[in-house]
């Protein structure tokens, strides 16, 4: 696909690295969780670079400093259960005092379409910056239901969706469909199969990261 503003690839050899553990079918659900986790926080840190700074002044043990420190909004993540869950505790590790909702997005694997059958939010979502967590942005369904859901609860400004891997058909309809989202990705995978799983992709992520395949 022709380049983007609006989509990051994190193209770092440790990423690309961990990234091909997680691709190959052997990589046991232990070790696939701690790779997804650590991805998590590589993309979390790249997807935070624009967070508004401010000046304190401080005491350094030898003396007195005018330092930086994150101002502005507070964070929230927000993962698209379940296999949104295995990129939390990386993201965490970046902003632990973020808050974190769950939005339950199951796909059909008939008609491949999101269905809705959980949501818990920060009760003040409305003020924070949103991130969206979903290691597999396929179809983009489940991630355009969850941005549709999150303007609805009064989500304003940029909402950043941080994915492992990502299809070019899910990028194009994400984008599509909100003009306020920056999608952040370890890879742009060849696209989907017939059955809407991404090519080469990795799997079912959810399955691997708790052992249901």
């Amino acid at each position: 696909m022709e380049p983007n503003d609006r989509v990051v690839v994190l193209d770092h050899p440790i990423v690309q690295h961990k990234l091909s553990i997680l691709r190959d079918k052997h990589t046991p659900s232990s070790e696939f969780r701690e790779i997804v986790s650590e991805l998590a926080l590589f993309e979390t840190y790249e997807a935070t670079r624009d967070l508004p700074l401010t000046n304190v002044f401080i005491h350094t043990p030898v003396a007195p400093f005018d330092a930086k420190q994150i101002a502005g909004r507070k964070v929230a993540f927000v993962p698209i259960l379940r296999a949104g869950l295995g990129m939390v505790d990386g993201a965490l590790a970046v902003v632990p005092t973020a808050r974190v909702g769950h939005l339950g997005m199951a796909r059909n694997e008939e008609t491949h379409q999101p269905e809705s059958y959980y949501d818990k939010l920060p009760r003040d979502i409305a003020s924070r910056r949103v991130y969206v967590l979903d290691p597999m942005l396929a179809t983009g369904g489940s991630g355009a239901a969850a941005v549709k859901y999150l303007r609805d609860a009064g989500v304003a400004g940029t909402i950043r969706f941080l994915c492992i891997v990502a299809a070019p058909e899910g990028i194009e309809r994400l984008l599509a469909e909100d003009d306020d989202l920056v999608i952040y990705a370890c890879a742009v995978d060849e696209g989907l199969n017939d059955d809407a799983y991404i090519v080469p992709g990795l799997g079912d992520a959810g399955d691997r990261i708790f052992g249901t395949e």
